[in-house]
C-alpha cells in the first residue's frame, strides 16, 4: 500500500496581509484629520449625521469612515455617539500642545506622493522631489511658502520631540555639562527637557531666523524659560554659540555626508576640549535588521532628503574623523535614540 500523502500546510498569510492593508489604516488616519473629524469631536461627542452636516460630507461615507476609525482606536462609540480617545485628543486636534497634526498633514499632502516612487528611489538612489513636484533643492522652502503651514509642521515636530526628548537626556548623563546649545533646536523641546532634568543646566536653541518666534512663544511657556536662550542663524553658515555640549536632534539623517562632516567640523573646531556633543537619531542594529521604525525612517530619508538613518559605529566613524572619542549609544522606548561623544 502506498504510503498516504499529507499535504503541506500553506505558510501563514498574515503578514503580507497586513502590510496590504497598511497604507489604508494610514489613510484612514489623514482622511479624519484632514476633514476636520477629530477636531468636531474634541468638543463632544456626537452622531454621524451630525459630523456629516457639520463637515459637509455624505453622511453614509461619513458613517463608514467615523466606524473605521473606532476600528482603528482613534475613535469610541456609544450605541449613538462617536467621541475622541485621549490619544485622538491628544495628538490629532489642532488646539493640543502635544499634536502631531502638522507632520501628518505633511505626511499626507507631501510624502505620500514621494513614497509611491520608493521603487524609483531604490533605483536611482535619489529622492522624488524632482520627479514628484519639479522642485529642486532646498526642498522643504517649497511645502513651507506661508507661515501658517511653518508652524503647523513644526509643531508636528513639537509632538514628536515632547514624546522623545525626555528619553534623550536621561539615556546618557548630562551632568558634567553646563551649557547646551540645541543646534536646528526647533521649538526648543530638547533644551526644555535637559534643562528640567539637570536643574544646573542652561541652553541655548539655535535655528533658523524663521523658526525664533514660535520657539520663543513655547518656550516662554514652560517651566525653564529663564534658563533657555533662543538665538537665530544657520548652524552651516553663521558663527555657532560657545558651548560645552552641542545637541542635533534629528539633524544628521537629513544631510548628505560632505555637509555632515562640514557641520561636525565647525562643532569640533569650536567645542572645548571635554566638550560633549549630543547625537539623538534612532539607530539601526549593526547587522541593519532592526528596529523597524529606524528601517522605514531609513528609507523616508531616501525619498525626501539627502540623508541615511546609521548604526552606533557609522556615526562612531564619522565622530572620530572629527576628535571625538567616548562614543555610546543607548536605544531608548521613544522614536529617537541617543549617541553621546567626547571631544578628545
Amino acid at each position: 500500500m502506498a504510503d498516504a500523502v499529507h499535504p503541506v500546510a500553506d505558510p501563514d498569510p498574515f503578514v503580507v496581509l497586513e502590510l496590504l492593508a497598511a497604507f489604508r489604516r494610514s489613510k484612514v488616519m489623514f482622511a479624519a484629520l484632514k476633514l476636520g473629524v477629530f477636531d468636531f469631536l474634541a468638543k463632544s461627542g456626537q452622531t454621524a449625521d451630525a459630523v456629516a452636516a457639520e463637515l459637509g460630507t455624505h453622511p453614509e461615507s461619513q458613517r463608514r469612515l467615523l466606524d473605521a476609525c473606532v476600528g482603528l482606536s482613534l475613535l469610541h462609540w456609544d450605541g449613538e455617539h462617536y467621541h475622541n480617545t485621549a490619544a485622538a485628543t491628544a495628538y490629532l486636534t489642532a488646539t493640543s500642545p502635544q499634536r502631531l497634526t502638522g507632520y501628518l498633514n505633511f505626511s499626507n499632502d507631501v510624502m505620500w506622493g514621494l513614497w509611491a516612487h520608493l521603487d524609483d528611489a531604490i533605483r536611482e538612489g535619489t529622492h522624488r522631489w524632482k520627479q514628484v513636484y519639479g522642485w529642486d533643492a532646498p526642498i522643504f522652502s517649497h511645502f513651507f511658502q506661508t507661515p501658517e503651514r511653518k508652524r503647523e509642521f513644526l509643531m508636528g515636530m513639537h509632538g514628536f520631540g515632547v514624546i522623545s526628548s525626555p528619553h534623550v537626556v536621561r539615556a546618557v548623563s548630562l551632568a558634567p555639562f553646563q551649557h547646551l546649545v540645541d543646534l536646528g533646536g526647533a521649538t526648543g523641546h530638547l533644551a526644555v527637557a535637559a534643562c528640567r532634568q539637570y536643574p544646573h543646566l542652561r541652553a541655548t536653541v539655535f535655528d533658523l531666523p524663521d523658526a525664533v518666534p514660535l520657539a520663543t512663544e513655547m518656550v516662554a511657556t514652560t517651566d525653564v524659560a529663564k534658563r533657555v536662550q533662543i538665538v537665530g542663524g544657520d548652524f552651516f553658515t553663521d558663527p555657532l554659540p560657545a558651548a560645552d555640549l552641542y545637541a542635533l536632534g534629528r539633524i544628521l539623517h537629513d544631510w548628505d555626508a560632505p555637509k555632515i562632516h562640514q557641520l561636525l567640523q565647525r562643532i569640533s573646531g569650536v567645542l572645548p576640549s571635554g566638550g560633549g556633543i549630543l547625537i539623538a537619531e534612532k539607530l539601526l542594529r549593526d547587522d541593519k535588521t532592526g528596529p523597524l521604525w529606524a528601517q522605514m525612517q531609513d528609507l523616508n530619508m531616501l525619498t525626501c532628503t539627502e540623508g541615511r538613518e546609521r548604526t552606533l559605529a557609522e556615526y562612531s566613524a564619522l565622530l572620530e574623523q572629527h576628535g571625538f572619542t567616548q562614543v555610546q549609544g543607548v536605544v531608548t522606548e521613544s522614536p529617537l535614540d541617543a549617541v553621546l561623544a567626547i571631544k578628545a
